[in-house]
């Protein structure tokens, strides 16, 4: 199986993009300044070692940066546009239907980011279950393995766009 660039990278719809992008852009200014000015602040009640609001905002601080490397890495790599073809073929931006390990489930494969707002369960291209059906077409059959070792079948029933 060949995977082409946009197969491979997080598919976003525009609105998707356009909130992340939102998101980066306050974090990366306002919300960086939100921060340093509480850390300022804690840091000038006195001893570092019990100030519990230094420490908070520390911590915040430290899952801010990480957010803001995790949005532009996504933003970076992302294929945004149109949902993939209505072809039965499995890739990034579609809803698939499968029977995995004999159960029926439907999930997103793709970015949570897309599916904010729903109750889809979703699935990374890059998972051991996105990578093992990326490709497949309804019908087809696979096995891929578990991160506990176990085997598990998966039988494509349906893919379909996203459609949001």
């Amino acid at each position: 199986m060949t995977t082409n660039s946009a197969a491979s990278s997080p598919w976003l719809t525009q609105d998707a993009f356009d909130r992340l992008q939102s998101e980066l852009e306050y974090l990366s200014g306002p919300g960086r300044a939100e921060i340093v000015a509480r850390i300022e602040a804690a840091r000038s009640e006195g001893d570092l070692k019990e100030n519990g609001g230094y420490h908070a905002a520390k911590d915040e601080q430290g899952k801010t940066e990480a957010r803001i490397r995790q949005l532009t890495e996504l933003l970076r790599n992302a294929h945004v546009g149109e949902a993939p073809a209505d072809n039965g073929v499995v890739e990034s931006g579609m809803v698939v239907t499968a029977k995995i390990a004999g159960d029926e489930d439907t999930f997103l494969l793709g970015s949570r980011e897309v599916a904010v707002g729903t109750d889809l369960d979703v699935f990374s291209e890059k998972s051991p279950l996105g990578a093992a059906i990326l490709g497949l077409k309804k019908g087809e059959s696979t096995h891929y393995t578990a991160p506990n070792g176990k085997e598990i079948s998966v039988e494509i029933i349906d893919a379909k766009p996203y459609a949001g």
